[in-house]
């Protein structure tokens, strides 16, 4: 049996975003590292901040990616099993590298915030990404070209994120809808990524990333760039910071984990967006998100139940 774990982007966090995690000894250092840059422990931050402040762009990130190594850090204490698979999703992505080994916690966080930083210096106040379902991708492109968007993400089921201006991505819902696509609306995402938007936050987060030292991954570490596996992070790390202007396709990445034999996924959160579109692009594996347990220790229980001998390192 395979087992991928799969990092969310940043829109699905909530209230109760570290509800399953807050009382976790093996969480705690990532607390603690999260607690300086967000002002206050994430748990409390997510509890009381202000619906725009949790979904502001570096506060979002530094929250989508504490939760992903404090899920990591606490289902699996002794670390995950070697061949396990571990894919991000846009920023979920610096989680993966993390939850990888490539970077300590700290580290992580620390280049988690300078991303965001280069990204809000390089965007616009009025940036922002949008969803739409149902129309080709040629469609989509020519009504993004028409409005002055770009195609971010591309998606399994015909499901495109598209970055540009408040405004642009309005104009483009609309004549989405109008051209038959099932929905299109705006996110809860306030910067274009992965759009050539972004193109001059590219070198200061290269720059960033250059500083910190990284490791070899211990885990297999799968990138969006290419959906190829990462075994010289120094090879990688152009790619990573040329994904914050370019579009990536997560279908692809979903095709090669069904590729590489991949039986069980677990979406490590927040929110269960990537289980649903695995569930759907790899219908013979066992997929779940930490968010559909009421407890860590049912999600215990189902790693163990379904990936046996290979999770002898799942907390008990």
């Amino acid at each position: 049996m395979s087992l991928a774990l799969l990092c969310s982007g940043q829109g699905r966090q909530d209230r109760g975003t570290f509800t399953l995690l807050a009382d976790e000894p093996a969480a705690r250092p990532i607390f603690d590292a999260a607690t300086a840059p967000l002002g206050t422990d994430p748990a409390e931050f997510c509890r009381t901040a202000p619906e725009e402040t949790l979904h502001a762009n570096r506060e979002g990130q530094l929250v989508c990616v504490a939760r992903a190594l404090a899920a990591a850090a606490a289902l699996f204490p002794d670390g995950a099993p070697p061949e396990t698979i571990v894919a991000g999703y846009s920023v979920g992505e610096m989680a993966a590298w993390g939850i990888a080994g490539v970077w300590s916690p700290t580290d992580t966080l620390v280049l988690v915030e300078r991303r965001a930083k280069a990204m809000d210096m390089a965007g616009g106040p009025d940036d922002q990404l949008a969803h739409v379902r149902g129309l080709a991708r040629e469609t989509v492109e020519r009504l993004a070209r028409r409005f002055d968007c770009a195609i971010a993400i591309v998606n399994p089921g015909r499901l495109f994120i598209v970055g540009g201006t408040r405004a642009a991505t309005e104009a483009f819902c609309a004549a989405a809808l109008d051209a038959g696509a099932a929905r299109a609306g705006p996110m809860s995402v306030r910067v274009a990524s992965h759009t050539p938007r972004l193109a001059g936050a590219v070198a200061p987060f290269a720059t960033a990333l250059a500083a910190v030292p990284a490791k070899s991954p211990a885990l297999r570490l799968m990138t969006a760039g290419g959906a190829t596996l990462v075994t010289r992070p120094d090879r990688a790390l152009a790619g990573l910071a040329a994904q914050l202007a370019e579009t990536i396709d997560w279908a692809a990445v979903l095709e090669a984990l069904a590729e590489r034999g991949v039986t069980t996924i677990l979406e490590l959160g927040p929110g269960r967006a990537l289980a649903d579109m695995a569930a759907a692009a790899l219908p013979t594996a066992e997929v779940r998100a930490l968010d559909d347990f009421h407890s860590l220790a049912g999600a215990r229980a189902w790693l163990k139940d379904h990936l046996g001998r290979c999770t002898a390192g799942v907390g008990e």
